[in-house]
């Protein structure tokens, strides 16, 4: 049976591991590691890290649908309170990630939690308006999720939530410098591994941040990168109609879609 929570950088994947058959697995126990390593101060109060408390549906997402090669790579910024950080999926809103995705695994609790954003994992109800429009695009293109991950991976550039005393959401651009450096050498090592991975044609940021630190963390130039709207409902243009904006960005860069 896979651990509560992801295994110490460094430890062995068996082959009789369930979660052994996807490379992304020890890229991702790796950087669960490194980012545990790191230390936040005030204003950030509560840092969540879904690679360790929700790690076995995080492992099964990658163990199922990471483990071939493959044409896009969309990377967003970090994960959502009502998304990622309640089921380990990058923007997995819980509706789509169990009845869509098909994962649905038990999730434990963060090391340290705010008392009014608890971690209920697959028993949250509250929906993540991004993970509903990205994964409803996907279900609405490609019917069932074999067919959209063949073309697509989903992967979160940075795996931390980040929370004021109030309980307010941090974005990572919002964390002081030298929280910032540390914090992005190591994202950036991760998604440079992914990337060799799964040897991606394109590599598209979901959001102006995602992009800048695509372009960063892959600066030698070995894959394109782009940019699509993020589909935040703190976005006025995303609100007024999200997937005919992604759906010009994607066309924009030559990204056929079915």
């Amino acid at each position: 049976m896979a651990p509560d929570r992801a295994p110490a950088a460094g430890a062995a994947v068996t082959d009789s591991d369930d979660r052994s058959d996807s490379p992304l697995v020890p890229i991702a126990a790796r950087l669960s590691a490194a980012v545990d390593a790191l230390h936040f101060a005030p204003p950030v109060h509560y840092v969540y890290n879904p690679l360790d408390y929700a790690w076995l549906p995080y492992a099964e997402y990658l163990r199922r649908y990471g483990g071939a090669r493959k044409t896009i790579l969309l990377v967003g910024m970090n994960p959502g309170p009502f998304g990622m950080v309640q089921t380990g999926v990058p923007f997995g809103d819980v509706a789509q990630v169990r009845d869509w995705l098909g994962i649905e695994a038990p999730v434990a609790r963060p090391r340290t939690e705010h008392p009014k954003r608890p971690v209920l994992g697959f028993g949250c109800t509250r929906r993540e308006v991004s993970g509903t429009r990205l994964w409803s695009w996907a279900r609405e293109r490609y019917a069932d999720p074999e067919a959209f991950f063949r073309k697509f991976f989903v992967w979160n550039y940075c795996p931390l939530a980040f929370m004021e005393d109030s309980g307010r959401n941090r974005t990572p651009d919002k964390l002081a410098v030298s929280e910032r450096e540390a914090l992005f050498a190591v994202c950036d090592r991760a998604l440079g591994s992914v990337v060799e991975a799964l040897r991606p044609r394109r590599v598209i940021g979901i959001g102006r941040f995602a992009y800048r630190r695509c372009h960063a963390a892959l600066e030698d130039g070995s894959v394109p990168i782009g940019v699509a709207p993020h589909p935040s409902p703190a976005s006025p243009s995303a609100n007024k109609g999200w997937v005919p904006l992604l759906e010009q960005a994607l066309s924009a860069q030559g990204i056929e879609l079915p």
